[in-house]
């Protein structure tokens, strides 16, 4: 197997035995929601001891209809990014859409994500890869995970070795999606920090975010403890204070009061894990 590559990202040694969490709401909303968890994830992080990037996304350009919110533009979004960076002392990681954010959010923001739909997308990854930044690429739902070494290529051959893959599951029949085990195996061979975006693994597309339908709540314990079980180095965890109110993926993220529970089987599981691979 190919050794693992460690990428760091502020204090955080991606990659290494340290399980690490990505967390925060879908997308930027108004700025109480937005330090309100802040503040808890600030705590979680301090009594658990783990690691956290502060995740949220200053536009969603993928929403099923043009009724529903996308954000509030990357002036505005970025600038509270920035405050709750200094305020808190998080990493940052955004998502990019089109190569013209790539600079500005990469002033702001630690890691640059790629969106699933987008991993191919040349100009992007280059965009993106030339900001010097760590640059999160997720899983596309039309690739074998094993073809993630493709978008691998073109940000390494574009002057930038930062990179985190990240499984968010593939497309499975209709409107849903599914996670095998195997693609963890497969991303993990390709050489960097992998990380398991377990809430985004658990929506139903096409089904409205707010429609309670929309997500499968009831299957993110099976799926995170058999995703960190199976050797990622850090996990993806979108949280809301109120997720039903969320205005987008309310169905699927998970409640930030519940997340340090959430996480506790997880850390112990990891820990075993890392274990059991050192050698004896």
């Amino acid at each position: 197997m190919t050794k693992k590559k460690i990428v760091k990202v502020g204090n955080i040694e991606c990659g290494s035995d340290e399980l690490f969490l990505i967390s925060g709401p879908c997308v930027i909303e108004e700025e109480s929601i937005m330090m309100k968890t802040a503040e808890k994830l600030k705590e979680v992080s301090e009594r658990m001891k783990i690691k956290i990037i502060y995740k949220s996304s200053f536009q969603k350009d993928n929403r099923s209809n043009l009724q529903f919110y996308d954000g509030p533009g990357m002036d505005k979004g970025l600038k509270l990014l920035a405050k709750i960076k200094k305020e808190f002392g998080f990493p940052i990681l955004t998502d990019i859409h089109y190569p013209d954010q790539a600079a500005p959010a990469g002033e702001v923001c630690d890691v640059l994500q790629i969106p699933a739909y987008l991993c191919m997308q040349s100009d992007l990854l280059k965009a993106a890869a030339k900001t010097g930044k760590v640059i999160n690429i997720k899983h596309g739902q039309f690739l074998s995970p094993e073809n993630m070494k493709n978008p691998v290529s073109k940000v390494v051959d574009s002057g930038n070795e930062q990179i985190i893959l990240t499984e968010r599951g593939y497309t499975f029949g209709y409107n849903d999606l599914i996670v095998d085990p195997r693609s963890f195996y497969h991303l993990n061979r390709i050489g960097y920090p992998v990380v398991f975006d377990i809430t985004h693994s658990i929506r139903k597309y096409g089904i409205p975010s707010a429609d309670a339908k929309g997500g499968a709540r009831e299957f993110l314990p099976v799926l995170s403890r058999a995703g960190v079980a199976s050797g990622v180095d850090g996990i993806f965890i979108e949280t809301h204070p109120e997720p039903a109110k969320a205005l987008c993926d309310a169905a699927s993220q998970l409640c930030v009061y519940d997340l340090e529970e959430f996480l506790k089987p997880l850390i112990d599981i990891h820990k075993l894990e890392v274990s059991y691979r050192k050698p004896h």
